[in-house]
C-alpha cells in the first residue's frame, strides 16, 4: 500500500515522504495513529508542498545549527561543582547543567537532550562534550568543570 508520511517517522521516513508499506501496517498502525495518510492522485500535490516546507524548514535550522556552533565552539563553558581533595565530584555534571551554565555565560538556549553525555561527569578538569542540534551539525563543546 502506498502512504505519504504526515509527520516524520524514525527508521521509515521523513513528513511529505511516499512510501510503500505492508497493508497490514498502515492500516493497523501508520493510518490510525495520524501518521500517514493513504497516497492518492490529489494526496500527491499535498505531499510535494508538505516535502518544500520540510526542506525550507530544514535549511533554515542547519543554519541556525551552524551559527550556534561558531559561537559556541571557541568558548570554555565553566562548571562549578562541589568536589573532594582527590578532584572526585560528590555528584556529578549532568547534561542540565551544563546547559544552564551555557545559557548563563553566553547567553544562548541549547536544549539538553542535544547534548550527547554519554555519562555523567565525576571528576573535575576539562571535558569535551559533543552537540547535536541537527542532523548534520554536530560540535564539541568544551567544559571546565572546577570546584566550589
Amino acid at each position: 500500500m502506498q502512504v505519504i508520511l504526515r509527520t516524520d517517522v524514525p527508521e521509515l521516513g521523513k513528513r511529505g515522504d511516499v512510501l510503500e508499506v505492508a497493508d497490514g501496517y498502515a492500516r493497523n498502525y501508520l493510518v490510525p495513529k495520524g501518521f500517514a495518510m493513504r497516497a492518492t492522485e490529489g494526496a500527491a500535490a499535498q505531499a510535494a508542498s508538505m516535502r518544500r516546507a520540510r526542506d525550507l524548514r530544514d535549511a533554515q535550522d542547519r543554519a541556525a545549527a551552524e551559527s550556534l556552533a561558531t559561537t559556541l565552539v571557541p568558548k570554555v563553558i565553566t562548571v562549578a561543582a562541589r568536589a573532594g581533595s582527590e578532584g572526585k565530584l560528590f555528584g556529578s555534571v549532568t547534561a542540565a547543567d551544563i546547559a544552564q551554565a551555557i545559557e548563563a555565560q553566553t547567553n544562548v538556549q541549547i536544549d539538553r537532550r542535544k547534548l550527547v553525555l554519554a555519562e555523567p561527569i565525576k571528576s573535575l578538569g576539562t571535558h569535551v562534550v559533543p552537540a547535536k542540534l541537527h542532523a548534520d551539525v554536530e560540535f564539541p563543546v568544551t567544559i571546565d568543570v572546577v570546584a566550589e
